[in-house]
């Protein structure tokens, strides 16, 4: 099982050209002048702790509108729209303030599971991110 999730994941990451995982170096959001808001890492999940993906909003468009991303991993979202725009999730497990242009929002999502989001301002916009163990 753990092998079809691999490969779906690979096939997600090379379809979706704006999302990317990589392993960083930097100490994370608070180097990198990130607004932050997420749950602890586990010292068992170090090793997925570096990954990260983002969302790019974009014309009043989440886009991505839906990734799958390993336990662990950060999500970014970086407004490039002129007016500001939210990231709140549905259930209220994350709510950023209103994000202005080239502004980001960080969370980093520890719990295996489906995280839909949307735009407070605007919810019509929409999003998912789907977590895998």
């Amino acid at each position: 099982m753990r092998n079809i999730r691999t490969a779906d994941l690979k096939s997600s990451i090379s379809m979706l050209v704006t999302v990317f995982l990589a392993t960083t170096a930097s100490g994370g959001p608070a180097s990198s002048g990130l607004r932050s808001v997420g749950l602890a890492v586990p010292a068992s999940d170090k090793a997925s702790a570096g990954s990260k993906a983002e969302v790019q909003i974009d014309n009043f468009t989440f886009v991505p509108g839906a990734i799958n991303v390993k336990a662990g991993t950060r999500v970014i979202w970086i407004n490039h729209d002129d007016i500001p725009h939210t990231v709140d999730s549905t259930e209220g497990k994350f709510k950023s303030g209103a994000l202005d242009t080239d502004d980001k929002f960080e969370f980093r999502f520890v719990e295996p599971g489906e995280y839909p989001f949307y735009c407070r301002i605007h919810p019509k916009m929409t999003g998912k991110i789907i977590v895998h163990p």
